[in-house]
């Protein structure tokens, strides 16, 4: 009985650190995918490439401005949309990736730091901050499906 145990236990140990080391990668892509749609010079591209990591009905929040994170048909279209409205809006932006966490198969975390500069398309007013930020990414199938944004 010992040994079936201790061959199921080495049997599965291979498959949950390589299971991390795909998370961890798929961080990273996710990481510079998501920077590449906030620089100044960010195209539509860009944006799609983004949304290729994300499930059609991707569930998001981002406090305080978006509170319902629930996940919906046409989810990818409405980040679409409102990404596409800020498209280029920044004049400069950088972001470090600060941590990765990966919790088993079904989620990662992200904590990274940016800087904004900018003028909001609607308001035309100037945009600048500086922040601190974590993404909790939910994974379903080897996709983003939920996406928690949370400020420092």
């Amino acid at each position: 009985m010992n040994k079936l145990f201790l061959l199921l236990a080495f049997t599965f140990i291979p498959f949950s650190s390589a299971s991390e080391s795909n998370l961890e990668k798929f961080a990273q892509t996710y990481f510079k995918a998501m920077v590449a749609t906030q620089a100044p010079n960010a195209t539509k591209t860009d944006l799609e490439n983004y949304l290729s990591l994300l499930t059609d009905d991707i569930g998001h929040s981002h406090l305080p401005w978006v509170t319902d994170d629930s996940r919906l048909p046409d989810g990818k279209d409405t980040m679409r949309k409102g990404m596409l409205f800020y498209l280029a809006a920044h004049t400069e932006y950088s972001a470090e990736l600060l941590n990765v966490f990966v919790f088993n198969h079904s989620a990662i975390a992200i904590r990274y730091k940016n800087s904004v500069k900018g003028i909001h398309p609607e308001s035309k007013k100037p945009i600048v901050y500086t922040q601190t930020m974590m993404e909790v990414l939910e994974m379903e199938n080897g996709k983003v499906a939920v996406i928690r944004k949370y400020h420092e």
